[in-house]
């Protein structure tokens, strides 16, 4: 089977009107790939920006797949959340981006949007705190439903991965 390595981090993020911030976040592939080590899922701490708006996570991201086709490529899930002074967290953004397919050191940008909701919800958040939220993880990335969603831009995350690729010219797939 081909396999294929990603290692990097999700470095931090920037843009967020929000402080305090952290990053939840899922790695979501097809029926063709299974994961051989590695952590699908994680969490980063909680950065609050001293100097600039940007918050430092540099959490690691290791993991090695093994794939008998393409359809499926591994996409990254990622829902940056913010936490006030009382613990309370609420969601600043959600956002996605493919694993790049070519082998080799990637910087990647990662843009954010949230949910507005309806003015009472709007209201509501600014001055009680929570949102809407998405009740299927499917909908961050799926067209169909999530273009008729009213949405607010958030920052952008931004992660450095590194690609290995091993035996896809097996299967005659060039890299």
């Amino acid at each position: 089977m081909a396999e294929v390595h990603v290692i990097g981090q999700i470095m931090g993020a920037t843009g967020f009107s929000e402080s305090s911030l952290f990053c939840k976040w899922g790695i979501h592939t097809g029926a063709a790939w299974k994961l051989l080590s590695g952590v699908r899922e994680g969490q980063t701490q909680v950065d609050t920006p001293q100097v600039g708006d940007m918050a430092y996570w540099s959490h690691p991201i290791d993991l090695h797949f093994a794939t008998k086709g393409l359809q499926g490529w591994p996409r990254l899930h990622l829902q940056v959340w913010s936490q006030d002074s009382f613990g309370r967290c609420q969601l600043a953004g959600y956002g996605f981006c493919h694993v790049p397919s070519s082998p080799g050191t990637h910087q990647l940008d990662c843009p954010t949007w949230r949910p507005l909701g309806s003015w009472r919800e709007q209201l509501a958040r600014a001055f009680v705190g929570g949102g809407p939220q998405l009740l299927h993880g499917d909908t961050i990335y799926s067209g169909a439903d999530r273009y008729r969603l009213h949405t607010a831009a958030g920052g952008t995350v931004h992660l450095q991965l590194g690609v290995l690729l091993r035996h896809f010219d097996r299967y005659g797939v060039e890299c």
